[in-house]
């Protein structure tokens, strides 16, 4: 990002942290190779911590012997002071920040629930705390450099895997950065973790399965998996119901229709291959697409139960769904919804 002579107010949120921590880093570092390499003008503050009157009068001083100075304000959205909240909006909206200060705001857990509770005498009842938040959310929501970091589908995560992995001087198989995914249920902190290990490990030779092993064991999410027969198979009622079981551990919706559409794309690269010989085994069919064998045995009973068009036909309706909540058309849980309990 180009920094240049006017405020600038930065919003950085979405529930997934991992990238959405990697982009402040980014920008901090940014700011001090071009403005500031001493570090004199980088403020960190974290509002559900710092006293309302210091974030206040950080966002607006001036830069010390710089032309620019970054203020960080985490986790602003699970203050419970009314005073700060207030005076931020009355700020942003009047335009009142210094030209020569950056305001990020990087956005956590919105719940607060990891959050101390406030106890200073600014704080408010629940719904007037919430109409603040809400009416500061919708400002910053507006802001030109608004960034929102949502969980990647499996599909990119192993492509951001794979570009890490190079990024770190080290390479990875695509066969390898699979299993890594997939029995690691796709959580972007484990997998920086498992793979700076890796990368250490083989020094600058490929990253291939059988090293992978060593790190993480194998992980096969049957409830995810029997969840994706009954769609197929038209058991609504039994695909509504491990739906649900999904939601009930803390899984995300978006996570979910991730794992759907990943599942249901692999479902017809095998049928595919099938179709043009019935007599490919599935660990052929593993090779040929660089998935592990267990995967490929795994779905090798659906595909064969199933012809390429009905698995078309639920593929399209899954891309449809995506278009819909992509372009505000509906709501991805409940279209989701709609989908897994609808008989076939």
């Amino acid at each position: 990002m180009y920094y240049n002579y006017q405020a600038m107010i930065i919003f950085i949120h979405g529930s997934d942290q991992f990238r959405s921590r990697a982009y402040l880093r980014e920008q901090i570092s940014k700011f001090k190779v071009a403005r500031d390499p001493q570090g004199y003008n980088v403020v960190l503050l974290n509002a559900t911590q710092e006293e309302p009157g210091k974030i206040l009068n950080e966002i607006s001083s001036a830069p010390f012997l710089a032309p620019r100075r970054m203020i960080v304000v985490e986790n602003i959205l699970n203050s419970k002071d009314v005073e700060l909240l207030g005076e931020l909006i009355r700020i942003i909206q009047n335009n009142r920040i210094p030209e020569s200060n950056i305001v990020v705001f990087w956005q956590g857990d919105e719940s607060g629930e990891k959050e101390k509770k406030s106890t200073k005498k600014n704080a408010k009842t629940k719904p007037e705390i919430e109409e603040l938040v809400s009416e500061l959310k919708t400002l910053l929501l507006k802001e030109k450099y608004n960034q929102e970091f949502l969980p990647l589908d499996i599909s990119k995560i192993v492509s951001w895997l794979e570009k890490e992995c190079v990024t770190r001087g080290g390479k990875i198989s695509k066969q390898a950065a699979m299993f890594l995914v997939m029995n690691s249920s796709g959580d972007m902190w484990l997998l920086d973790s498992l793979l700076s290990q890796l990368v250490a490990y083989k020094q600058k030779e490929e990253i291939v399965l059988s090293d992978v092993q060593l790190f993480i064991e194998e992980k096969v999410d049957d409830n995810a998996f029997n969840m994706v027969e009954a769609v197929v198979s038209g058991n609504g009622k039994l695909a509504y119901k491990l739906l649900e079981e999904q939601k009930r551990i803390g899984e995300e919706d978006q996570k979910i229709f991730g794992l759907l559409v990943w599942q249901f794309r692999l479902l017809l690269q095998l049928r595919s291959l099938y179709d043009v010989s019935d007599r490919v085994t599935s660990d052929e069919a593993a090779k040929t697409l660089k998935i592990h064998p267990f995967v490929a045995k795994k779905n090798w009973a659906i595909i064969k139960k199933y012809p390429l068009t009905k698995l078309k036909d639920i593929y399209s309706k899954l891309l449809d769904i995506d278009i819909k909540s992509k372009t505000g058309q509906g709501d991805a849980g409940l279209l989701m919804d709609f989908f897994v309990g609808t008989p076939r």
